[in-house]
């Protein structure tokens, strides 16, 4: 016995496009944002990301002209949102920290930096780091002179970014939950530590 035949999709009609468009970009760029952190950028299907947002895909071509773009618009929010809180005149210990709440407050952009480095996708317009504000932070003592910046700033990535990428560990050495209050605190308290330890 043959399944029902599915129909074909359709595109989303001119009062679709203009129902609320700005809750629809919204709505697939957080839908986006759960599906390419959960299987990275080869892994997501535009089906899989409509259908968590509750939409027609062909919305996604036409906001964001297609998989690519939208994933491209994920990494320029995260770049404006970066930019709000990495501050140069705080100390490393302060900036350090704000990065790892942003990663306790929502871990995808994490995993989704971790698919892309895993996978070989190239981030748009990825250019090599740029190590003066470290190399000016060390000239100024929040450095140990025998320190590497580039390492010290490595470092500083593997320590934020480990409980989003590795909760079976923290469960395994902590014994509590990567998301739990305690374990938060904790490591938190024991960054600024860290961070103090590699001052001049």
């Amino acid at each position: 016995m043959q399944g029902t035949p599915k129909r074909p999709r359709r595109a989303p009609t001119p009062e679709e496009r203009k129902q609320c468009p700005e809750r629809s970009r919204r709505l697939l760029m957080e839908a986006a944002r759960d599906v390419f952190s959960e299987k990275g950028f080869a892994g997501a299907r535009v089906q899989d990301i409509a259908d968590r947002a509750g939409l027609n895909k062909q919305l996604i071509a036409y906001y964001f002209g297609g998989k690519e773009g939208l994933y491209q618009e994920l990494t320029r929010e995260w770049l404006a949102r970066e930019a709000t809180f990495n501050d140069p005149a705080v100390p490393f210990e302060e900036l350090i920290i704000r990065y790892l709440r942003e990663a306790f407050d929502d871990p995808r952009a994490i995993r989704l930096a971790v698919w892309r480095g895993l996978t070989g996708e190239a981030a748009p317009d990825e250019h090599p780091e740029d190590l003066s504000d470290m190399r000016r932070r060390q000239a100024a003592g929040e450095l140990a002179d025998d320190l590497d910046p580039a390492a010290v700033l490595l470092m500083c990535y593997a320590v934020v970014s480990a409980p989003a990428t590795m909760p079976h560990a923290v469960r395994q050495i902590f014994g509590i939950e990567p998301d739990s209050p305690e374990f938060q605190e904790r490591w938190e308290e024991q960054l600024r530590r860290i961070v103090r330890h590699l001052a001049a």
